[in-house]
């Protein structure tokens, strides 16, 4: 697909920066990095060097692909930065993640801990909110995210969050379908004319 026939140029990845993560997670981050590079798309990513993070990284890196890392101060220590990628040093995790969001047209969900799920339930919870409209596709090997997807469900049947929230992301199971994964759903929106400004936090 031509950079012409899309407006997703920039992909943020959320997932883990243990080192401790299953070594078929942190292979898969660095498979799902390089086909950022291959298909053209920069990775936005939280600026670490390590476990899941780390690993996507230098996937897109090792591929010639663009990479943006956004990492607090005070993490600098304990997440180890990517020396050879584009950083940036913010003040706070805050700041961190309204940077991501902003410098980023689609997001990817790999396998993660707490902070992974902090900010997939912040970026859910806005577009419950309609403040965008930006492809979500979750990486779900071996059913890794059933269980949040059972909880939404869970809100959704009780009457707390709208149905049509269930259609705010997709899943695959493979490593080599999450870029495909994005480009289709991207294709989608570009021929629906959906306005940009959906795009776009308001």
């Amino acid at each position: 697909m031509s950079h012409e026939s899309r407006r997703l140029d920039a992909v943020c990845v959320y997932c883990g920066s243990s080192n401790d993560a299953d070594p078929a997670y942190v292979a898969a981050a660095f498979a799902v990095g390089e086909s950022f590079a291959k298909a053209g798309l920069k990775l936005v990513y939280g600026g670490g060097g390590v476990g899941l993070m780390g690993a996507a990284a230098r996937g897109a890196h090792a591929a010639g692909g663009a990479v943006l890392g956004i990492i607090p101060t005070f993490l600098r220590g304990r997440e180890q930065p990517f020396d050879d990628v584009e950083t940036v040093i913010v003040d706070s995790m805050h700041e961190r993640k309204m940077m991501m969001f902003e410098r980023s047209d689609a997001f990817v969900v790999l396998p993660g801990g707490i902070g992974t799920l902090e900010e997939i339930v912040e970026l859910l919870s806005w577009r419950r909110l309609d403040l965008h409209q930006k492809p979500i596709v979750f990486h779900n090997p071996g059913g890794f995210w059933d269980p949040l997807f059972a909880l939404i469900r869970h809100t959704i049947d009780r009457g707390l969050t709208p149905p049509d929230l269930a259609s705010a992301w997709r899943s695959v199971e493979r490593a080599e379908d999450v870029t495909p994964a994005l480009l289709a759903w991207d294709t989608e929106i570009y021929q629906s004319g959906a306005p940009e400004t959906l795009r776009r936090l308001t």
